[in-house]
């Protein structure tokens, strides 16, 4: 009776306090910290007195943990536990991400820092800016993906997951959020668009009736015939221009807001022309070879830039009424200008990326040697020419068996002649 009297008189004690548990013989304390349910062992027996001991620890601990001031290790130094879950450091999302975006931008550009800004900032705001990142799960992460693509298309979700993984990444390695959320900041898959390349009557149509000027025809028969990316091409200078041996250096690049940047590629290259470019480039070094130099600077990244004097290739003061206007043609300009050629030509819609894509299908139909054209789009290697236009590539396939034989007995005959 009397060990039955100490039993009772130990459960009653017990379900006083919550949180408080038998494991083993001992004393156990439950409690919840950065959303993990933990729980440790005090190795004390039970009684009653030790009851209201682990009460007022189990008290404390969560007191310190509203506070933001509880290290595990402290209170359980040797728990087998305290060293996964005092890794990570209670700090907030808002504070993290603006000591990160100074860090990052030391290796890209300002334009680029804005963007990655931009992207940050609504990331964390979906997020919430209060969240303490050593408590974030990968569902979290997996919220924010359904978030963002609720009102976005998969290419933007797509750039602000990147960006917020990159985040995340460096918030791992500096231990304050566990490992494995930036791996859940998935990409969401984006349906392949095929090239939808000029015919080559189109692209007669688009010079002789929409047209209105030299220069814009001078401008996309060199888009066509080179290649170039729109912000390559909008940022072309009468000095990269080479007549005598028939090339542009391509060595910068104008973004939607008016600010120079090196290639996508981050590095300069050579293009070489076909007669009809070097024929454009006559007529528009003519149409500006009076025109005075303007100063630009050129961004590397955040501290790296170049400063130049150089004469516009394109700019749209040469065809303008208006008294202020841009000197450099920039992406929406050009866009407007590009759908207003295409409605009085008659033809098809296309985005002006369209003339890259025109060159290189029009190269490869033509059965261009690969590494040669992907060094002149500006591509590290062909693996991009196959996997986006294996449709021209195919297309000539009925008759490559022929052309290789051809080449081969050619070659057999050189070697065999006396």
């Amino acid at each position: 009776m009397g060990r039955e009297r100490i039993t009772s008189g130990l459960e009653a004690e017990l379900a006083k306090h919550t949180g408080i548990e038998i494991h083993g013989g001992n004393l156990r304390i439950v409690f919840m910290w950065r959303r993990i349910r933990c729980r440790e062992s005090l190795g004390l027996p039970v009684t009653k007195a030790n009851i209201k001991h682990a009460a007022l620890l189990r008290a404390a601990i969560l007191h310190e943990i509203k506070l933001g001031t509880f290290e595990y290790g402290r209170h359980f130094p040797d728990s087998k536990h305290a060293a996964n879950y005092s890794s990570a450091k209670d700090e907030r999302l808002s504070v993290l991400v603006e000591r990160y975006k100074p860090l990052k931008a030391v290796d890209i550009t300002p334009m680029t820092e804005e963007k990655y800004g931009y992207a940050l900032d609504i990331c964390v705001e979906l997020v919430g800016k209060d969240r303490l990142a050593g408590i974030l799960l990968p569902e979290d992460i997996q919220a924010l993906r359904a978030q963002l693509i609720e009102t976005r298309a998969p290419s933007t979700a797509n750039h602000y997951l990147a960006t917020f993984s990159g985040f995340l990444t460096w918030c791992e390695s500096n231990g304050y959020c566990r490992s494995g959320l930036a791996a859940a900041c998935t990409r969401f898959a984006m349906s392949e668009k095929e090239p939808d390349p000029l015919t080559h009557d189109e692209f007669d149509q688009l010079l002789t009736k929409g047209c209105l000027h030299p220069q814009d025809k001078a401008a996309i028969t060199l888009a066509v015939y080179t290649g170039l990316r729109l912000g390559e091409l909008c940022a072309l200078a009468l000095e990269d221009i080479d007549l005598t041996t028939g090339r542009i250096d391509i060595t910068r690049a104008i973004t939607a807001t008016g600010t120079f940047k090196v290639p996508k590629t981050g590095k300069p290259r050579t293009v070489l022309l076909m007669q009809p470019a070097i024929e454009a480039c006559e007529v528009l070094m003519g149409i500006v070879a009076g025109h005075p130099k303007r100063q630009i600077r050129v961004y590397q990244n955040r501290h790296e830039w170049r400063d130049e004097s150089v004469i516009p290739l394109l700019s749209p003061g040469t065809q303008a009424r208006k008294r202020v206007i841009n000197v450099w043609f920039v992406s929406t300009a050009w866009n407007t200008k590009w759908a207003a050629i295409q409605r009085r030509a008659g033809i098809r819609a296309r985005r002006p990326y369209q003339t890259r894509h025109t060159y290189a299908c029009w190269c490869l139909t033509a059965r261009g040697n690969l590494a040669f054209i992907a060094k002149q789009m500006g591509h590290k290697d062909f693996t991009m020419l196959v996997e986006v236009y294996a449709k021209w590539m195919d297309d000539e396939s009925p008759t490559e068996l022929q052309h290789i034989w051809t080449g081969i007995r050619l070659q057999s005959t050189r070697n065999t002649r006396p």
